[in-house]
């Protein structure tokens, strides 16, 4: 039972981690690009906490990147663990390792979203 909440652990670690890249970094970017810019000077307005979160953008994206990496080996290395063999406890293995699985690709959704966002759009702007 303890291997299946620190599944789920790292796996809601892994989401709060890649969603704080883009609260810190996508989001105004993403207003900006839409022309809502008044909506980003209220947002910084009411939580001035972002301006300092954006000034440490790149260790942030680099920190998530090396969670969401490691979370991966992690993720990838369980898959050759073998499940018990009673067929409830199995199930729950199966059902953990597929939820964890479906969390990790979540998180590295948003985690490209905020990098794309970040990184790569403004180039091209």
């Amino acid at each position: 039972m303890s291997v299946k909440k620190e599944s789920s652990k790292l796996g809601i670690f892994t989401l709060l981690v890649s969603t704080s890249t883009l609260i810190c970094c996508a989001l105004p970017a993403l207003f900006v690009l839409l022309g809502a810019g008044a909506t980003l000077a209220s947002l910084v307005n009411t939580f001035p906490e972002l301006i300092i979160i954006s000034q440490y953008k790149i260790q942030i994206s680099l920190f998530t990147l090396v969670i969401l990496v490691a979370a991966g080996v992690l993720i990838k290395r369980a898959e050759t663990l073998p499940c018990p063999v009673d067929p409830d406890l199995r199930y729950i293995c199966l059902k953990t390792r597929r939820n964890n699985k479906f969390v990790y690709f979540i998180s590295v959704g948003i985690f490209l979203f905020a990098s794309i966002f970040t990184y790569i759009l403004p180039i091209y702007l």
